[in-house]
């Protein structure tokens, strides 16, 4: 008689932990169910949102293609300039009264200035290298670049665009 017992209590308590389990498993279905349902919901009211938004931005006209920071010719890049002129024209355009400076790099080894144009085209110098015939970089700061003119004669930029010629360029 015990050993039925034993045979029948242990397939009721069988029975019992698959009931158990079957309400789990029904149990994440339903929390599965809702994560859907509420996963649905978000993704409505994202569109909704987004919908929102484009008809309030398609009124706006596309941004232009060039950089008015740097001028109207800006679409041709900033590729290198050549330094290398032959005519008077060429040479004023090189003038270093129609460039800004832009970077100062000092290194341990070399030292490079840029500076820019009126068109966007970036011209970038290493030290002792001339912009154009007799307007030599000879020396750079943290705050300015300094370029030989002739004898006794520098000319002195700054990030403000400021131009100064001087007799002592220190």
């Amino acid at each position: 008689m015990g050993f039925k017992k034993l045979i029948i209590f242990s397939l009721l308590a069988t029975l019992s932990i698959f009931n158990l389990h079957a309400e789990n498993h029904d149990a994440e279905q339903n929390i599965i169910e809702k994560a859907k349902e509420i996963n649905q919901k978000v993704k409505e009211k994202q569109a909704k949102q987004k919908a929102n938004i484009s008809s309030e931005i398609g009124k706006e006209e596309p941004l232009p293609l060039n950089d008015p920071f740097v001028g109207d010719a800006s679409l041709g890049g900033a590729a290198a300039v050549s330094v290398i002129t032959n005519s008077d024209e060429e040479r004023a355009e090189m003038s270093l009264y129609n460039f800004k400076l832009v970077g100062i790099m000092n290194g341990e080894y070399e030292s490079y200035v840029s500076l820019i144009n009126a068109t966007g085209e970036i011209v970038t110098l290493q030290m002792n290298e001339e912009l154009s015939p007799g307007i030599r970089l000879v020396d750079l700061r943290p705050e300015k670049a300094i370029f030989e003119k002739g004898d006794n004669s520098f000319l002195v930029i700054n990030f403000k665009n400021q131009i100064k010629e001087t007799s002592e360029p220190f």
